[in-house]
């Protein structure tokens, strides 16, 4: 039996989280193919629904991606994402689910800090094994 490669999608804002992963591409960084970005104007503009749905159709984790506190583009676009996202935690604390959802403030110049956190999480959700939801 093959080994479980989990599937990460990954909702980056535009502006930092998402050019750092242009960054670790164009630099030629290595780091798992796990991952499937969604490029969002502002970590702000995540609405939990889009979390819920990523795991419910098959996401084993998620990782929501923005501006470091202070340098939001809209400026308080990630303390929005913050609020959000504790509280979509405790909810998915219900389900065992709380800890396959991260979120990391990653800025355009941290290219090296994207590839580490990606291969970071694509190890725990591995150990992890698949979402407990589509085993239902």
């Amino acid at each position: 039996m093959a080994e479980f490669e989990p599937k990460i999608i990954a909702f980056l804002c535009n502006w930092c989280s998402y050019a750092g992963a242009d960054l670790a591409g164009t630099s030629r960084i290595q780091y798992p193919t796990n991952v499937r970005v969604v490029r969002l104007m502002c970590s702000g503009a995540l609405d939990p629904l889009y979390v819920y749905r990523a795991l419910i159709e098959g996401a084993d984790g998620v990782l929501i991606g923005g501006c470091h506190p202070g340098d939001c583009h809209y400026t308080n676009g990630n303390y929005k994402a913050r609020r959000r996202v504790a509280v979509l935690k405790k909810i998915l604390q219900e389900f065992g689910l709380e800890d396959r959802v991260w979120l990391r403030w990653i800025s355009a110049s941290e290219g090296q800090r994207f590839a580490e956190t990606v291969r970071e999480m694509v190890e725990n959700v591995r150990s992890k094994g698949p979402n407990p939801l589509l085993r239902l």
